[in-house]
């Protein structure tokens, strides 16, 4: 049988359902957002299609994310990213 992963509430999900039940699909569907997502399932799919991929970065969510290293310090010479003790002593110059 066919597992579908996602969230119910998903526009693209809502296709996917109406397509597999016009067609005679059948199919079980997994909430991630209820019940979660096994990592051995979630590395495959990254394995098969890149990371870049499967992670949605239209989405709300991502837009949301606070995932840029910080903190990120420009100087004359370039960017510093993150807290870096060796890396600071240029800022002294």
């Amino acid at each position: 049988m066919i597992k579908i992963y996602g969230i119910k509430n998903c526009d693209t999900m809502k296709k996917t359902f109406q397509w597999l039940d016009d067609n005679a699909i059948a199919y079980d569907f997994h909430d991630y957002k209820k019940i979660g997502v096994d990592d051995e399932f979630l590395t495959r799919a990254i394995e098969q299609h890149g990371w870049e991929t499967i992670i949605n970065k239209r989405g709300t969510t991502w837009r949301k994310l606070s995932i840029i290293k910080r903190p990120l310090i420009e100087h004359s010479q370039g960017i510093i990213v993150g807290f870096d003790d060796e890396a600071y002593k240029i800022l002294k110059h």
